[in-house]
């Protein structure tokens, strides 16, 4: 494509999920020039493409949604506790419509390269069709989990029923009666998926490597006094949020630690945490169950002993039950009925650590130890988390700067939002920020806004480019590396650490030190003259 026919904007947005969505409309607010590409069909990001079944959000329906219009708050109605994926979707698909988003998306449109031209002060942004638009500012809204990790099993190609993944489902409704299915993975989505496909299918067949903990969600139609009550005081609780560790009002802190309580007194907290439901409200039972493994050791314990109680055959209980990670270092899963479905009769576990799958074949999988005939098969296999959907694309600056270099050795950043050496490029919830270890649209907001009012703020005052310090950033992430190795959560292999990605390096990549202490450095970093980024006309 000619020069001649690449267009200009002040601003490119990449993706339109919910932070691509308010980057707009913030963006145009300022009297910006945008344009925003996503790869779908349609708005919703996560939720566009996670239309699994019994796909939901683990945030309760009232904090999860956004704050910035309290006429949005109080026109929209949840219908239920924990939203479904299609209610969150039809929630995006609203916003877009209501501040008339859409005519500034392009979608079915996937980035190849972002590429900055320091001389020009000009980011190139080119879709994988070679149409190329230029802009003083990148705003990478990509999300910290689309990019599927789909396993390069032995002979999947050669697998004669149809196979899905959990994050590439098809908009279509699948239907599994009849059916002998398989599903590998254990973590969250496929906690979610099991129990509706066991309801449908001949057998399920669940091919787990490691076991996760779940919490019961207590899930439910929202009754209309709690709704009313709720958005009432909907602007206390969004301002009470950002004084949380995880942007979510409403919990009482706990004032003490879960050694300094008796037995029988953490017996009775735990049990009206697990009646109650939720993973903030288990979490918030004492104040150090993420940073002591005595104090953790308790909470544990006493979700493996419910997985015992519910879960009638011992040899099943015991693989469902965790035993390599603290409670909380993972994120924490919701359901209902999960662990029920392993009495059913048409369900069976295979443990596939003690036997690995060896490939897949026309008429199944196959382990080290048997060979399972299977009709359909998912993979619930996870993303790669927080830096696969920048790394997809190829970001580099006139001067050599190489985003795949840069983060070989694991991702860095400065707050999360911007990379040294990156002009104008802002991060949404990036690695090194408290996203997917908060309420997502809350930092969403929280970031945003920052990067808007710091765009707004170098326009007004005649600034051209901002670009991260290399030495605040080397300070940031160590930083956020210190603050990780004051808890438990680096003991766990999980996506937080890029564990699920073979060769991907080990680097504990969010921010933990809580959404309150998050927000405080940020705005201090401002009230300092943004302090470790350097401005320039």
């Amino acid at each position: 494509m000619s020069d001649q026919s690449t267009e200009t904007f002040d601003a490119v947005v990449i993706g339109a999920g919910f932070a691509g969505l308010y980057s707009l409309y913030r963006l145009r607010n300022l009297g910006l020039s945008v344009k925003v590409f996503e790869a779908g069909d349609g708005v919703g990001g996560t939720w566009y493409w996670n239309r699994y079944p019994g796909a939901r959000c683990d945030v309760e329906s009232m904090e999860y949604s956004y704050s910035f219009d309290p006429e949005l708050e109080q026109e929209w109605v949840w219908p239920d506790k924990y939203s479904k994926q299609s209610d969150i979707l039809r929630y995006a698909n609203h916003v877009a419509e209501r501040y008339d988003l859409l005519k500034d998306i392009q979608f079915e449109t996937r980035i190849k390269s972002a590429f900055y031209d320091r001389d020009a002060n000009t980011w190139t942004i080119e879709t994988t069709e070679g149409q190329k638009v230029r802009a003083q500012y990148c705003i990478m809204a990509v999300g910290n989990l689309s990019t599927p990790r789909v396993p390069d099993f032995k002979g999947v190609d050669s697998f004669k029923g149809d196979w899905y993944h959990s994050g590439l489902w098809p908009k279509e409704e699948v239907d599994f009666s009849g059916k002998r299915v398989g599903i590998i993975g254990t973590g969250s989505t496929a906690i979610q998926i099991i129990p509706h496909v066991a309801q449908q299918a001949k057998h399920l067949t669940i091919f787990q490597r490691t076991a996760n903990y779940s919490l019961p969600a207590r899930n439910g139609p929202l009754p209309e006094d709690v709704r009313a009550a709720h958005k009432k005081k909907y602007r206390e609780l969004r301002e009470q949020a950002y004084f949380t560790p995880f942007g979510i009002a409403g919990y009482p802190p706990p004032k003490k630690g879960a050694i300094e309580a008796t037995p029988e007194e953490r017996d009775a907290k735990y049990h009206e945490k697990w009646a109650e439901g939720g993973t903030i409200s288990y979490l918030f039972s004492y104040t150090d169950l993420l940073l002591s493994e005595e104090s953790n050791k308790t909470a544990s314990d006493f979700v493996r002993e419910r997985i015992r109680d519910i879960v009638k055959d011992p040899t099943t209980a015991e693989l469902l039950c965790p035993n390599d990670h603290p409670i909380g270092t993972k994120r924490i899963c919701l359901d209902s009925g999960y662990y029920e479905t392993f009495n059913r009769d048409n369900v069976s576990l295979v443990d596939v650590r003690s036997a690995p799958i060896e490939g897949i074949t026309p008429d199944g999988l196959r382990t080290t130890k048997e060979e399972f005939e299977l009709d359909s098969l998912i993979f619930a296999t996870g993303f790669d988390a927080m830096t696969g959907a920048i790394l997809e694309m190829d970001v580099r600056t006139s001067d050599g700067a190489d985003m795949k270099e840069r983060w070989k050795d694991g991702p860095k950043t400065y707050l999360g939002i911007m990379v040294s050496g990156f002009p104008n490029m802002f991060v949404i919830t990036g690695p090194g920020s408290p996203g997917v270890k908060s309420q997502m649209i809350l930092s969403i907001e929280q970031h945003t806004d920052w990067i808007t009012d710091c765009i707004e703020n170098m326009r007004a005052k005649g600034i051209n480019r901002a670009e991260a310090d290399a030495d605040a950033e080397v300070k940031w992430v160590e930083h956020v590396n210190e603050v990780a190795n004051s808890t438990l959560y680096p003991q766990a292999n999980s996506w937080y650490v890029g564990a699920n990605i073979p060769g991907k390096p080990r680097i504990f990549m969010p921010y933990v030190g809580g959404v309150e202490a998050y927000k405080k450095i940020c705005d201090e970093v401002v009230e300092k003259g943004y302090e470790g980024i350097t401005l320039s006309p």
